[in-house]
C-alpha cells in the first residue's frame, strides 16, 4: 500500500519526520535522475555536435568550397541569428503544448537539416544549411532548462544542470575523433568524406527525438514511473517553490522583456557564449596551427580541452550546491578561464598554449553550467519560459559574433593571438556583471528582512 506525505506526518513512528522525509526525498531523486538525465544528455550531446561538426568539416570543407577564415567565421555563426530569433516563440509554444512533444519536434526536424548539410555546394548554400539549422533548433536549450526546473527542486538543480550539460563536452570527447576519423576515410562512393560527416552525425538526432516522445514525461504527477507518494513529494516541493519565485519573478511572459536582472543575465549570457563559440567553433583549426598536427591527431588533441571542462564542472557544481553559493561560483571560473585565454595567446610554447586552452574551456564550462541556477532561482510559470527562451536568444548572439570576430581578426592578422585576448576580456566581462547581479540580489534581500523585522 502506498504512503503519502499528509500519512507520513500524522503516523508515530520510531524515525524523526525529518529523517523519513529525507529518505523520500533521496529515493525520489534518485529515481528521477537515473530516468532523465542519462536520455537528456545524450540529447545534448547530439545537438551539440550537429552544431559544432562544420568546425571539424572546416579542416577539409574550407578547402573544396574556398572559404576565406571570414566567410567561415560567418557561417558558422549565422546558426545564431535564426536561433536567436525563435527562441522565445518555442519556448512559448512549449510552454503551452508540452516538453515532451516540443523536444521531440525540435530534435527530428534539426536532425533531418543536420545531415542534409552534407549536399550544401558554396558559401551561400552553407549560409542557408545553417541558418535553417538555427531555426530548427530554436528552443531546444531553454526548454530543456525549462524543463529540468520542473523536475529538479533548488537543493539538486545545480547538480542536476551540470551533469545534463556534461553532454556538451562528452559530444567532443567522443565526437572530435569520430569526426577526424571520418575525414581520415577520404571520399566514399564518389562523396566528400566532410560530406558524409555531416549526414552520419545528424542521424542520432533524428532518432533520439522520435524516443523521446514516450521516454519524457511532462510533469512529475504524469510520471507512473515514481511511486504516488515520490510523486505526490516532488509535485508538493516544486509548487512551494514556484510560488516563492512568483513573489519576485515579473508577472507576465512580456514583462521579462523590461525586467532588470532578466536583462543582466542576458548580457552575462552573451559575454560568456561569445567567448564559447568562439573558441568551440575555431579549436580544430587552432590546435592544427599550434601544433603542427595531423588532421587525426587534430581530433584527439581537441578533445583534451572538453575532457579537463567536464571534470572541472562537475566539481564546482556539486561545490556550489553544496555551499549554497552561485555568483562566485560562477564569476571566479570566468576570471581562471580569461587568464587561459591569455596564456594560450602569448605563451609562444605549444604545449603551454594547449595548457592555456585547457584552463580556459574549463572556466567557460564551470561558468556557463551553474550559471542557469540562478535565473531559475528568479523567474517561474509563463515568465520563466519566456525569460530563459530571452537570456539564451540575447546569449546566443554571442554564438555569432565570437566566431565570426575570430575569423575577422584571424583573417587580418595571420594569428589568433590577438583574438584569444578579446575572447578572454568577454569572458571575465560575464563574471562581472555576475557578481553585480549577486550584490544586488543580497541588497533586496537585505531590505526585505529589515522591512518584516
Amino acid at each position: 500500500m502506498s504512503i503519502n506525505l499528509a500519512e507520513i506526518r500524522s503516523e508515530p513512528a520510531r524515525i524523526p519526520i525529518s529523517t523519513k522525509e529525507e529518505q523520500l526525498r533521496q529515493r525520489t531523486m534518485k529515481k528521477v535522475s537515473a530516468h532523465l538525465i542519462p536520455f537528456m544528455i545524450a540529447m545534448f550531446c547530439a545537438n551539440f555536435l550537429d552544431r559544432v561538426n562544420i568546425s571539424f568539416a572546416a579542416l577539409q570543407m574550407n578547402h573544396d568550397l574556398h572559404l576565406t577564415p571570414q566567410i567561415y567565421g560567418f557561417a558558422a555563426g549565422i546558426l545564431f541569428v535564426a536561433y536567436t530569433g525563435l527562441e522565445v516563440p518555442s519556448n512559448l509554444i512549449l510552454q503551452r503544448v508540452g516538453a515532451r512533444i516540443w523536444l521531440s519536434r525540435i530534435m527530428i526536424t534539426w536532425g533531418i537539416i543536420a545531415a542534409a548539410n552534407a549536399f550544401i555546394f558554396d558559401k551561400h548554400s552553407l549560409y542557408a544549411g545553417r541558418l535553417l539549422l538555427g531555426a530548427a533548433e530554436a528552443g531546444f536549450f531553454p526548454g530543456i532548462m525549462l524543463y529540468l526546473v520542473r523536475w529538479f527542486p533548488a537543493r539538486e538543480r545545480a547538480a542536476a544542470i551540470t551533469i545534463f550539460m556534461i553532454g556538451n563536452p562528452i559530444a567532443i570527447i567522443f565526437g572530435a575523433p569520430l569526426s577526424t576519423t571520418l575525414l581520415s576515410f577520404g571520399n566514399m562512393l564518389g562523396f566528400a568524406a566532410w560530406r558524409w560527416l555531416f549526414f552520419l552525425e545528424g542521424l542520432p538526432s533524428m532518432v533520439l527525438g522520435i524516443l523521446a516522445i514516450w521516454w519524457l514525461t511532462d510533469r512529475p504527477e504524469e510520471a507512473k514511473w515514481l511511486a504516488p507518494d515520490e510523486r505526490a513529494w516532488l509535485a508538493s516541493i516544486l509548487r512551494s517553490e514556484s510560488k516563492e519565485r512568483e513573489c519576485v519573478s515579473p508577472a507576465t511572459a512580456s514583462a521579462v522583456f523590461l525586467h532588470g536582472p532578466t536583462l543582466a543575465f542576458a548580457a552575462s549570457k552573451f559575454c560568456v557564449l561569445l567567448s564559447f563559440y568562439g573558441i568551440a567553433l575555431w579549436l580544430p583549426q587552432i590546435v592544427k596551427s599550434i601544433g603542427h598536427l595531423t588532421t587525426l591527431q587534430t581530433g584527439f588533441v581537441s578533445a583534451i580541452p572538453y575532457l579537463c571542462a567536464a571534470v572541472g564542472s562537475i566539481y564546482v557544481g556539486r561545490r556550489s550546491d553544496r555551499t549554497g553559493e552561485r555568483p562566485r561560483h560562477i564569476a571566479f571560473p570566468a576570471f581562471f578561464g580569461a587568464a587561459g585565454f591569455i596564456l594560450a595567446a602569448y605563451s609562444g610554447n605549444a604545449f603551454l598554449a594547449m595548457a592555456g586552452l585547457c584552463i580556459a574551456a574549463t572556466g567557460i564550462w564551470c561558468s556557463n553550467t551553474i550559471f542557469w541556477t540562478m535565473p531559475a532561482a528568479t523567474l517561474s510559470g509563463a515568465s520563466a519560459a519566456a525569460g530563459f527562451a530571452l537570456i539564451n536568444s540575447v546569449g546566443n548572439l554571442g554564438g555569432f559574433f565570437g566566431p565570426y570576430m575570430t575569423g575577422w581578426v584571424r583573417g587580418a592578422t595571420g594569428n589568433y593571438a590577438l583574438t584569444l585576448v578579446f575572447l578572454g576580456g568577454f569572458l571575465a566581462l560575464s563574471g562581472v556583471i555576475v557578481l553585480m547581479i549577486g550584490r544586488s540580489n543580497r541588497r533586496k534581500n537585505d531590505l526585505t528582512a529589515l522591512r518584516q523585522a
